[in-house]
């Protein structure tokens, strides 16, 4: 696989020396779904996350990761971060919130850091897959190094 021009997310994991596995697709790849990438690489897509970006009735946001073959429960999400409800951000709001385009948004390296609760399955885990900060371009890293790169993290059962 061809090394790709380092993200955010990498010189985040190389400054506090936690270790990851890069893994990158053809550029040219337009996959169907999350899981399409899990399965062209031979992953379990239950130890690949996506990122999801959020909103609370009290304006402020919130990062989310559940399995790629999972849904985003959001009242149980709501409730993990005591908001009253949730909603998901639009589109056109992800890259000026976070400085990820869609299909790159990963919890590391945003332009805010913002409470971030993964979903619990990933502690079955020892590492879990997500984005790398560009599309087809992921990283795997240890589940308990997290929380050095991503403040105010916590694990909830969060799943539809």
């Amino acid at each position: 696989m061809a090394k790709v021009k380092k993200t955010n997310v990498i010189r985040k994991l190389d400054q506090q020396k936690i270790p990851y596995t890069e893994m990158t697709l053809a550029e040219d790849f337009q996959p169907q779904s999350s899981e399409d990438i899990a399965n062209i690489l031979g992953i379990n897509p239950d130890q690949q996350f996506k990122t999801l970006v959020t909103h609370g009735k009290s304006k402020n946001h919130y990062v989310f990761l559940v399995p790629v073959n999972h849904e985003l429960d959001l009242k149980l999400a709501a409730a993990a971060v005591k908001e009253k409800n949730i909603h998901m951000i639009p589109q056109k709001d992800l890259e000026p919130l976070t400085g990820y385009v869609h299909g790159g948004c990963s919890p590391i390296g945003m332009k805010k850091a913002f409470p971030t609760v993964i979903d619990a399955s990933a502690k079955n885990f020892d590492t879990i897959i997500f984005s790398a900060g560009k599309r087809s371009f992921l990283v795997e890293v240890p589940v308990n190094e997290l929380d050095k790169v991503i403040a105010s993290l916590n694990f909830a059962d969060i799943l539809a």
